[in-house]
């Protein structure tokens, strides 16, 4: 049986970092759930350094605080995932992006992946007294929005965003506390690791 665990991004994970974001790249595959990763191929621990400050920010306009996680396999510790999560909204992130953003990397998708990146960023969400978390995705990402159907979650909004991806988007409200007693059978396949 498979287990997977969400590890705070160290030094010691540089290249396999960089592996990851760079084949999104070779798969021509959009960018999620990285924290801004991909920003800083060139200076991984300015990006780390960049971490640590959104941890600790101040909600505000200007941005709030954010943890970043990569999901990994057990067994073979790669990194299959990475997923941000807004420990806090402001009026930007209420309109696109919400509390969570998440990724699988290209050739790991199809095989349940996400169930555990999403059911982890709940259990952190819920140790951080957040109630009610907000997604979105693209409409033709159906990968993504039913990850975020199978853990409860309510469809309140399509609509065409005009101002970041220029696509048809879904928003999704999952009521955490009711996700997580919902789907304690993944906490055989997961680890607490943070």
């Amino acid at each position: 049986m498979e287990k997977f665990y969400f590890e705070v991004p160290g030094p010691d994970r540089k290249d396999d970092a960089i592996a990851y974001i760079n084949e999104f790249y070779e798969y021509d595959s959009d960018i999620n759930g990285s924290g801004g990763l991909h920003k800083f191929l060139d200076n991984y621990e300015g990006w780390l350094d960049k971490l640590d400050e959104y941890a600790n920010r101040q909600p505000s306009e200007d941005g709030v605080p954010a943890r970043t996680f990569f999901l990994v396999r057990e067994n073979d510790k790669r990194i299959v995932g990475m997923c941000n999560i807004r420990l806090a909204l402001n009026e930007r992130l209420r309109n696109y992006g919400g509390n969570i953003g998440y990724s699988i990397r290209p050739t790991e998708r199809g095989k349940g992946y996400n169930n555990f990146n999403l059911y982890l960023a709940l259990k952190v969400c819920d140790e951080h007294g957040i109630d009610e978390v907000l997604l979105d995705a693209d409409l033709d990402n159906p990968a993504s929005w039913k990850t975020m159907e199978y853990f409860g979650g309510k469809r309140i909004r399509e609509y065409f965003d005009d101002k970041e991806d220029m696509c048809m988007t879904v928003d999704y409200t999952i009521d955490v506390k009711k996700a997580l007693a919902d789907h304690k059978d993944f906490e055989d396949q997961t680890i607490k690791n943070i």
